[in-house]
């Protein structure tokens, strides 16, 4: 199969030819429709993240069809159309067993832990556990999001984040995934501000329901600019970044009792305002990925059309140009979604 590889961390990576993956017995090998390119697959590519052996194929957030099934797997047919969690968990542990598949004691990340997507085809473990069937009218390029950008949101602003209407929500950070946010924070009937340095980032957070747009590039504290917007400060605020400066605005956005919810990867430890967190009794929560078993709700919004991940993707390449655009998410990712078809030419 043709895949994306890269030799050495931070250097060009290129198609070549690799061995198609085989399943493994509670596994399955699914052909990729559709994956999105995400700035956590920069920092794989950069080597922030430890796990990754050499030489690797990137990509997490994907949609495709069942081509190949093991043999102990019972919930999954060749030809089901599928995607999966980012965090994949094994079903057995004691956190797995909890319900919190996301945060697995032995969990495994596609393009992380094993090779990812930018693949025309990709295997799976434990595919029980982690498949989510996908509704036969949703098209594969908005599908690949629900893997990872648009999932992941879903479970940061309503699930850990507990978002209710009439709030104040702060997103920093108007990517996939801030994007998404703002999208599912506004349908949820909060009053959302949008925090980002990028005016085409800004004027898609408008078009899905922010209130307010602040761009960071124009002043001096966002994080009292948030709290003058919101009349004293965001109930919600969320970095979906992944940055000293952005965990540090978000923090600072608060109201008194509010929370932060740290989505976006941080490669380094910042340095957080914890005398803000104790005398105001902010809550700091992390949130990584959403479960399988928990997909059944955000579909149903989806499917309904009060969520509109489709319109998120800005963007469609080839295989052959996932390479740059993988490089590119660093200095130059552009505004909305960008989606590679692995079988495009």
């Amino acid at each position: 199969m043709r895949a994306v590889v890269f030799e050495r961390f931070g250097e060009p990576a290129g198609v070549r030819d690799v061995p198609d993956p085989v399943a493994a017995p509670r596994g399955v090998v699914v052909r990729v429709e559709a994956t999105g390119v995400c700035r956590s697959d920069w920092h794989g590519w950069m080597g922030h993240e430890p796990e990754i052996v050499l030489p690797h194929v990137p990509g997490h957030e994907f949609a495709g069809v069942v081509a190949e099934v093991g043999a102990e797997v019972r919930g999954w047919r060749v030809g089901d159309r599928v995607t999966v969690p980012f965090s994949c968990g094994c079903g057995s542990c004691p956190t797995c067993a909890s319900g919190n598949h996301q945060v697995c004691e032995r969990g495994a990340t596609p393009g992380f832990t094993h090779w990812g997507s930018f693949a025309e085809y990709i295997a799976l473990d434990h595919a029980d556990v982690n498949l989510v069937a996908l509704p036969d009218d949703m098209a594969f390029t908005a599908a690949a999001g629900l893997g990872c950008r648009f999932a992941t949101a879903f479970r940061a602003v309503v699930q850990q984040g507990r978002v209710a209407a009439g709030e104040w929500v702060a997103v920093h950070g108007c990517g996939g995934v801030g994007l998404s946010a703002v999208m599912i924070a506004a349908a949820s009937g909060a009053r959302v501000v949008a925090v980002d340095v990028a005016p085409g980032a800004l004027e898609l957070a408008r078009k899905f329901g922010a209130v307010e747009c602040v761009d960071a590039t124009g002043v001096s504290d966002t994080a009292e600019v948030v709290r003058e917007l919101t009349g004293g400060g965001a109930h919600l605020s969320l970095d979906a970044l992944g940055a000293q400066v952005t965990c540090a605005a978000s923090i600072g956005s608060l109201r008194r009792r509010g929370r932060h919810v740290q989505v976006g990867l941080l490669h380094d430890d910042p340095v957080m305002p914890m005398g803000r967190a104790i005398a105001y009794e902010l809550q700091l929560i992390g949130s990584r990925g959403m479960a399988a078993h928990t997909y059944p709700g955000m579909l149903a919004l989806v499917r309904s059309g009060v969520l509109r991940p489709d319109l998120l993707v800005t963007s469609t390449i080839g295989l052959g140009e996932a390479g740059a655009a993988l490089a590119a998410m660093g200095s130059a990712p552009g505004p909305g979604v960008t989606v590679v078809e692995p079988f495009t030419p």
